[in-house]
């Protein structure tokens, strides 16, 4: 190609770039819409809406949340898979959506490795909370309780192919006890049978079951996490108790649609890093006994890649399928 033709060539490449990169360094120019993929309420949906107040304070432009639950998370997912990938439709969830869901269900209506990751926004610790009149009162009774009673021991999860469910098959893949699984409908459910007596124990999160714990209602004997947390010292870890490299934990974290540009998406990663650094925020998580989490798109990534594996793993060992 002559030079002049070259150059010519290049201009135009640089012309067609622009309006792309003024349109990037712009952004956000108008309200943003984050669909969370569980109704309102709950952990997930309490950590957005915490990050939609400080990104609209920090943007000067709404962050407005659209509440879309239903069949794990797959419902909101596949409304933020279809959206323009502009950074005007951003997806906040649960693991499920971008982890174990492509192993629990046959046919999905969305590519969850298509995905932009953009950030974690928190983590929240899973514990083992029994009845408060349950027979064992340590985690190294429980676990004796449960390998000599085979079946007899009843849990509690949010659903079939939940954390709360999967973390429980872990429990028996890695002690060769064997449960019995009662599926709820959410956490609300299954926490008042809990408190009830009629379950014997959940893994669930931290911030829910502690308080339970404090009240006097249930009671927490293990935490599934690789040391002891500071809000309970004299609680043992599982992996403490002889369960080997039994860690479990839920976390929520903002994705955008499949090939939403990098500036976009770093612009908004920078953003969520700075509000997570915040005193405010820190106290915030404190309150709600969350751990903050935060990084770059780049290890959202690679924490996605490998919960899909392990957890994957689980459910192909146990034969869960999803409802």
């Amino acid at each position: 190609m002559p030079r002049l033709l070259r150059i010519i060539a290049s201009a135009g490449s640089l012309l067609a770039l622009a309006p792309a990169a003024a349109q990037n360094a712009d952004y956000p120019s108008k309200p943003v819409r984050i669909i969370v993929t569980v109704p309102a309420g709950g952990g997930v949906d309490s950590m957005t809406r915490i990050f939609a107040e400080r990104l609209q304070s920090k943007f000067g432009q709404p962050f407005v949340i659209e509440n879309r639950g239903g069949a794990g998370g797959n419902v909101g997912a596949e409304a933020a898979f279809a959206s323009a990938p502009d950074g005007y439709t951003l997806m906040s969830s649960q693991p499920a959506p971008l982890t174990t869901n492509v192993a629990l269900y046959r046919r999905l209506n969305f590519d969850p490795a298509a995905l932009e990751p953009v950030a974690v926004l928190s983590k929240f610790p899973n514990v083992l909370l029994v009845r408060q009149d349950f027979p064992a009162r340590t985690a190294q009774e429980f676990i004796a309780y449960a390998k000599a009673n085979p079946g007899r021991l009843n849990y509690a999860s949010q659903g079939v192919g939940t954390t709360s469910h999967l973390t429980a098959e872990l429990f028996m893949s890695l002690t060769g006890a064997r449960l019995t699984h009662v599926p709820y409908r959410g956490t609300g459910p299954a926490l008042n049978d809990i408190i009830a007596g009629h379950v014997d124990f959940i893994f669930m999160e931290l911030s829910s079951a502690v308080k339970l714990h404090e009240g006097k209602k249930a009671r927490i004997l293990a935490v599934a996490t690789e040391k002891r947390l500071d809000i309970l010292p004299d609680v043992p870890t599982l992996i403490e108790v002889g369960v080997p490299d039994f860690i479990s934990d839920t976390w929520n974290a903002i994705s955008a649609p499949p090939k939403t540009p990098a500036p976009i998406v770093g612009k908004l990663n920078g953003a969520i890093n700075e509000i997570t650094d915040e005193p405010d925020t820190r106290m915030r998580f404190r309150q709600l006994n969350i751990f903050p989490a935060g990084g770059s798109p780049a290890d959202m990534r690679n924490l996605v890649e490998t919960e899909t594996r392990r957890w994957s793993a689980v459910i192909k060992k146990a034969g869960i399928e999803a409802e």
